[in-house]
């Protein structure tokens, strides 16, 4: 745009006479003549974007207090709202506010809101959460009695605790704060016992589970369970027993493949199942013997080849 295009617009009290011939940081510096006899020099932006309206003969009004949220009795963080103050700043009114450790403070009521300020300075200086001292708190079945270990430079701590059932364990403090350990265990302990009313485990494998495993699923894209297809175009075959991954083989031959996993699946997923029920039968007849002989089912491999040892016979 040219150095006339404002020349006679009028922005709030203000009309453009020209280009005064100055320069601000190389913008035009527009003379301009205010309603009051007034002149003041402006650049474009400070009068197409409404931050001058005037020479300066109209002070900025404060808003009324009645305009603005009445804050006083309100909490934000460890703060209380005591009150407006007098003292503006940018035309915005400071809150008086008593902090929980007796000290008061000035603060914005923006800053209130979106807690950005939560007390008068003092949290700041709260020591971490790890390094608290938890003595006698309660956390979930667990009372934390000393700390075992307490490393203040990585923030850490560790604190010795009791659990209502009568054990102790050891618990770093960010579980405990977090809620992430509430017992010694035994809370995890009793839901699995109420899950043995619904469903079957032994020696901690899920027996439904394994049935489960000897199904096909739409998600296998080999066209079998446990069979997956590589690049080259071969199967490789796979079966999971007690979370570990046993690779069976590669093979060219979709029928190979196959016969490979059902063979697998006969040995340590039909095997166990059928371990499980013998040792069952076995510990109803004779409760002492199950009481000396808790039921075993290991597997080592070699040669390709699994070995199976069990007193599930």
């Amino acid at each position: 745009m040219g150095n006339t295009d404002l020349i006679g617009q009028r922005f709030g009290m203000l009309t453009v006479l020209g280009d005064s011939g100055e320069r601000r940081a190389g913008s035009v510096l527009w003379r301009c003549r205010c309603d009051c006899g007034g002149e003041i020099l402006l650049i474009r932006r400070e009068l197409t974007g409404g931050y001058a309206a005037n020479c300066g003969c109209v002070p900025r009004m404060r808003k009324p207090h009645g305009e603005a949220e009445d804050l006083t009795g309100q909490r934000f963080g460890r703060l209380t709202v005591l009150g407006r103050t007098e003292n503006v700043r940018n035309n915005r009114t400071l809150w008086r506010c008593r902090c929980d450790c007796g000290r008061e403070c000035q603060v914005l009521a923006l800053r209130l809101k979106t807690g950005r300020t939560q007390s008068c300075g003092c949290k700041k200086h709260d020591p971490s959460p790890n390094l608290r001292d938890l003595t006698g708190q309660r956390f979930g079945r667990l009372v934390a009695e000393y700390p075992v270990r307490n490393a203040a430079k990585s923030n850490m701590a560790v604190w010795h605790c009791r659990c209502d059932c009568g054990g102790e364990t050891e618990v770093s403090a960010a579980s405990l704060l977090r809620g992430l350990t509430r017992s010694c265990g035994c809370l995890n302990q009793e839901v699995r016992s109420k899950m043995h009313d619904h469903l079957h485990y032994q020696d901690d494998t899920w027996l439904e589970r394994l049935v489960r495993a000897q199904k096909n699923t739409e998600k296998n894209k080999a066209g079998f369970r446990g069979l997956f297809l590589t690049k080259s175009g071969s199967y490789r075959a796979m079966i999971t027993f007690r979370k570990v991954h046993y690779t069976l083989g590669y093979y060219k031959d979709f029928a190979d493949a196959v016969r490979a996993r059902l063979e697998a699946e006969e040995c340590l997923h039909a095997g166990y199942l059928a371990a499980c029920e013998r040792y069952r039968e076995r510990a109803e007849q004779d409760p002492e013997w199950a009481r000396e002989n808790p039921f075993y089912y290991e597997v080592t491999r070699s040669d390709g080849d699994f070995h199976v040892s069990t007193n599930g016979t």
